[in-house]
């Protein structure tokens, strides 16, 4: 017998040459008869499990070129089409279509294909399976990122969850998602990940998927249809008419108290949705106040926080939090805690893994700390993150370079907290007193003029709080006292006095006091 009649496949397509019916595939090999080129196509993909071992082929029943198939390492055996993810592979037995994993799938690669491109670029497509990214690949001419989720519709947000940071380095995130109801569900679930650049791919209504553009001849219709794929707009646009039910139901409390009741009798509690920015001058408790914050809203409700403290490393914040959860105010040399004491408190804590943090070496430019929140918000669903401070992403230029720019961070923080719904603390420091004035430092009340920027956080914000202290007092219990005034507050209208906090030394926490006491 010869070696043509031992072929497994004969008369295909060249990638090579272009011949459309010139290639012979051997089970180890390919020969094409036109341009001569002889290529080997067995391959092995290594998992935890074991080592893979298949042909790289032409996928004659999708269409699927040899070249393609290569180029993403879908091997082919007697039983299986073999789809490599990394550590891990994904079986779709030949014979049923249906599909098992390997040991090791939780670790595998987040998206289908995704090893095979390096981050960035103009444009990314993501589709509902590993045969429909290797045909949006193909029809694309095999220039453009294409990438499968890997558990189906259902799973398809956690998936783009667990590949966020990569695909949001993309200019535009194109989700081509299967025609019928559960594809077209999550692909909107997954749009509302990427906000303004993710795109929603309508298909033909003679198609289900990207594969059967190909399988039919129609790849230019797939072409056509990925160029007009609709820009993602959130639901939400409804006539005044239509109003009446919401109206008229009831007024939902706050999402979490605040932890001193002055607070929340202005303010009337912490809701999602929110901008709050927390002022006052250098070294007056800034940071603490929100330590407190987070520390209550841990306690109070089942939600992920974030923590992006960028003058403090993580493990300066984490020692601040556990400090709170100890009441010892363990980041000073004099106080100590034995191993069960530390252990029981970063149980309470970090044992959870409902605080994220954010190690923030490198850079601390606006688009990438803006990138960050939206991370924590949409890739760790995390629904309170605090940002300690935005003065530190704007420093460095002059004082109109400075203004300008907290200006821009304040307005892509806004618009993020709308596109998320999270609730948004961030720190901002205030303009330097005149000179012969008195300071912040010093006690002096804090107005909304004061804010830094030429109006922004003022404008943009939902609440604004102001701290104030005598950090210079002879008394003590003066000197460690910090008031808490309301200057906006969109919610109510209520502004204010709301409440005087005693920091203790030998706790390291912050308490409500009457301020008729003090």
């Amino acid at each position: 017998m010869s070696d043509y009649e031992q072929a497994l496949q004969v008369h295909q397509p060249c990638p090579d040459c272009g011949s459309s019916d010139a290639l012979a595939i051997y089970p180890t090999n390919t020969f094409c008869f036109s341009c001569r080129t002889h290529t080997m196509t067995t391959a092995t993909v290594v998992t935890a499990e074991k080592a893979v071992a298949g042909q790289i082929r032409t996928i004659t029943d999708r269409d699927i070129s040899q070249a393609t198939a290569k180029f993403y390492n879908v091997l082919s055996t007697d039983k299986d089409y073999v789809f490599d993810y990394g550590d891990a592979v994904k079986y779709r037995s030949i014979e049923d279509k249906k599909f098992r994993t390997s040991t090791g799938w939780n670790k595998a690669d987040a998206l289908f294909g995704m090893s095979k491109f390096s981050s960035g670029g103009k444009a990314v497509t993501i589709t509902e399976g590993e045969f429909d990214a290797m045909a949006a690949f193909q029809m694309q001419g095999s220039k453009y990122p294409c990438v499968s989720i890997k558990g189906g519709a259902t799973a398809a947000v956690k998936d783009c969850q667990q590949a966020y940071e990569w695909l949001n380095s993309f200019e535009t995130i194109v989700i081509c998602f299967d025609s019928d109801k559960p594809g077209q569900e999550a692909a909107k679930k997954v749009a509302e990940l990427f906000g303004a650049k993710a795109k929603v791919m309508r298909h033909h209504p003679d198609f289900k998927d990207a594969n059967e553009y190909l399988m039919q001849g129609q790849s230019k219709k797939f072409i056509e249809a990925w160029w007009q794929s609709e820009q993602y707009r959130p639901d939400g646009i409804m006539n005044g008419s239509d109003l009446y039910d919401e109206i008229t139901k009831p007024v939902a409390p706050a999402d979490c108290p605040y932890p001193w009741e002055g607070l929340n009798k202005v303010t009337y509690g912490i809701r999602k949705g929110e901008l709050v920015t927390i002022t006052a001058g250098s070294g007056l408790g800034k940071s603490q106040v929100l330590r407190e914050i987070a520390f209550h809203i841990m306690k109070k409700t089942p939600d992920k926080i974030g923590l992006m403290f960028m003058e403090e490393s993580a493990k300066k914040t984490g020692r601040s939090m556990l400090s709170l959860a100890l009441n010892k105010p363990i980041h000073l040399p004099n106080v100590t805690v034995s191993d069960a004491e530390m252990q029981c408190a970063f149980d309470s804590v970090f044992g959870s893994g409902r605080f994220e943090l954010w190690s923030h070496f490198g850079s601390s430019d606006i688009d990438n700390v803006v990138n960050r929140v939206r991370y924590m918000a949409k890739g760790l669903n995390c629904n309170y993150i605090f940002l300690d401070h935005i003065s530190i992403i704007v420093s460095g230029g002059t004082e109109a370079d400075e203004r300008k720019a907290i200006d821009a961070v304040m307005t892509k923080l806004r618009t993020l907290v709308e596109e998320t719904g999270i609730a948004l603390f961030v720190v901002s420091h205030l303009k330097r007193v005149s000179s012969g004035d008195k300071g912040h430092e010093d006690g002096a009340d804090v107005s909304l003029s004061q804010l830094r920027g030429s109006g922004g956080i003022a404008q943009l914000s939902d609440m604004v709080l102001a701290l104030r202290r005598d950090g210079q007092h002879d008394d003590p219990v003066v000197r460690n006292t910090t008031f808490m005034s309301v200057l906006k507050n969109r919610y109510s209208g209520d502004t204010g006095q709301a409440c005087a906090l005693l920091y203790s030394k030998e706790t390291g926490r912050m308490t409500e006091v009457e301020e008729e006491s003090l």
